[in-house]
C-alpha cells in the first residue's frame, strides 16, 4: 500500500527506553479497527490554512509507522494510519472524523491537532466511545476522565505552562509592566488564566495590556503596536506559528525590546524563527519538555542519534532543524508503547486501561527527567517542564526540571 498524506500502512519498533509491560497475548479481543495483521489509527491535522506550518506533526507520524512497519509491527500487526487536512477548521475537522469512525472504522483516533477542532469533536467521541488519543493541544480540558473517559491529552497543559512563565517573570522582572497576545479560543483562555492565576491576585495590576487575535487574521501588526504603547516592557506571547513569527518581526520593526515569553507551541526554529529573523529572537525565552533538534548537545544521545537515522531513511528531504519532526516521533512512540502493552486484548476499553496506567514511562525525545504517569484520576501524561533562552541560533536550557501538577 503506498505511502501519502490519506493513508498507508506503517507498523512497530523496539525502542530503546521503553518501560515495557508484559500483556496477555493468550486470547484475541478486538473492536472496530483491529485484526490479526492490521491496526486502523485516524488522524487529522492542518496541512493547509493559517496553521499549516503544524503539518509537519502528520507527516512526521506517517513516516513513523512507515518504518515500525518495516520493522515488523506492533506484536506483528502493521500500523493503517489514515490521515486526513482539516485546514484547522472545526466544521471540517468534525466531516473528517466523522469519516474516520463511521465509514473508515478506525480503533481510535491518534494526535489530532488544534484547541478548537478537538473541542469540535470531543463529545462526539465520548458518545461513540472511541478513544481520542494524545490530541494535539495542552489545553486543560483534556485532563478530565470523569466527564470524557475517552480523551486524553499528551503535552503539558497550557495553564500549567504559562504558571511557569509567570512565576520567572515575577522573580527577574518585579513590578515590570507585561503585555499579553493571545488567540481568542479556548487554548488561549488557558494560557492567559494559568498566567494571571502564577502572578496571583496581588501582582495582576501588572498586566497592562491584554489583546487578543482571531486565527484568521492576517496579520498581528496592529496588536504588537498596541502593547508597544501601553509600555509593557514584558512580552508574553501566545501565537500558532505564523503569527509569533510575525509578533516577534513587527516587534523589533517598530523599536521594542521587551523581555519576551513565547509558548512552547510555537518554537521550531526553522518554522517560527528564521522566518522572523534570528537576529530579532536572541533572548526569547519558552519551557520546553522534549529535545530541540537545533541544540547540539543532544547530537550523541542514543535516542537522537536514532532519530537523525529515521529521518535520513524515512524523510530524507525534511528539514531536521523543524521541531515538530522530534515532536511528532516522541509522540508516536508514545501510542506505540500503549498499543505494546495491550497485546492481543485490543479492545478500546483495554486501550483506555493502558492509556491510564503510565507510571514513569520513558519515551525517546523527552528531556531528561521528563517521563509520563497517568492514572485512572490523572490524564496528564506531561506535566514537567524546563525553561530555555534563544542565544545563537538555538535554544539553550537552563535551570531545573519543573514539575507541576497544576492541570
Amino acid at each position: 500500500m503506498g505511502i501519502n498524506r490519506r493513508s498507508f500502512v506503517g507498523g512497530a519498533s523496539v525502542l530503546a527506553g521503553f518501560a515495557g509491560t508484559k500483556a496477555a497475548f493468550a486470547q484475541k479481543k478486538y473492536s472496530d479497527g483491529v485484526t490479526d495483521t492490521e491496526i486502523k489509527l485516524g488522524h487529522t491535522g492542518p496541512y493547509s490554512g493559517p496553521a499549516s506550518a503544524y503539518g509537519t506533526i502528520g507527516k512526521g507520524i506517517e513516516a513513523y509507522w512507515k518504518m515500525v512497519n518495516d520493522q515488523g509491527g506492533i506484536n506483528g500487526r502493521k500500523i493503517n494510519f489514515i490521515t486526513y487536512d482539516d485546514g484547522f477548521s472545526p466544521p471540517k475537522t468534525v466531516e473528517m472524523v466523522r469519516k474516520l469512525v463511521e465509514n473508515d472504522k478506525v480503533f481510535a483516533t491518534f494526535q489530532t491537532l488544534g484547541t478548537a477542532c478537538n473541542t469540535a469533536i470531543h463529545k462526539f467521541m465520548n458518545q461513540k466511545k472511541v478513544p481520542q488519543l494524545f490530541v494535539s493541544t495542552g489545553a486543560s480540558k483534556w485532563g478530565n476522565p470523569k466527564q470524557y473517559p475517552w480523551t486524553i491529552g499528551w503535552q503539558p497543559d497550557y495553564i500549567t505552562e504559562s504558571a511557569i512563565y509567570a512565576k520567572h517573570i515575577l522573580d527577574q522582572h518585579k513590578g515590570e509592566k507585561i503585555g499579553i497576545l493571545w488567540l481568542n479560543d479556548d487554548s488561549g483562555k488557558d494560557y492567559v488564566s494559568g498566567f494571571m492565576k502564577g502572578l496571583g491576585k496581588e501582582n495582576e495590576k501588572l498586566v497592562v495590556s491584554n489583546v487578543s487575535y482571531e486565527v484568521t487574521d492576517p496579520t498581528v501588526e496592529s496588536q504588537i503596536i498596541q502593547l508597544k504603547s501601553s509600555g509593557a516592557t514584558v512580552f508574553f506571547c501566545h501565537a500558532t506559528p505564523k503569527h509569533a513569527s510575525q509578533a516577534i518581526r513587527k516587534a523589533a520593526d517598530i523599536g521594542w525590546k521587551p523581555s519576551f515569553y513565547l509558548v512552547n507551541v510555537s518554537i521550531s526554529v526553522d518554522s517560527v524563527l528564521k522566518p522572523a529573523g534570528l537576529e530579532n529572537c536572541q533572548g526569547i525565552i519558552t519551557a520546553a519538555y522534549y529535545k530541540d533538534p537545533t541544540d547540539a548537545q543532544w547530537a550523541k544521545s542514543p535516542d537522537f542519534v536514532q532519530w537523525k537515522a529515521f529521518m535520513d531513511k524515512y524523510m530524507p528531504a525534511a528539514n531536521q532543524g523543524d521541531a515538530f519532526y522530534t515532536y511528532a516521533y516522541a509522540v508516536a512512540a508514545t501510542m506505540q508503547e500503549v498499543l505494546k502493552r495491550c497485546g492481543n486484548e485490543l479492545t478500546r476499553e483495554n486501550l483506555m486501561k493502558q492509556v491510564a496506567s503510565m507510571k514513569d514511562v520513558e519515551i525517546p525525545l523527552l528531556l531528561p527527567g521528563i517521563k509520563l504517569n497517568t492514572s485512572a484520576t490523572d490524564f496528564y501524561p506531561i506535566q514537567s517542564m524546563q525553561l530555555q533562552r534563544f542565544e545563537g541560533d538555538t535554544w539553550k536550557l537552563f535551570g531545573n526540571v519543573i514539575t507541576s501538577e497544576a492541570g
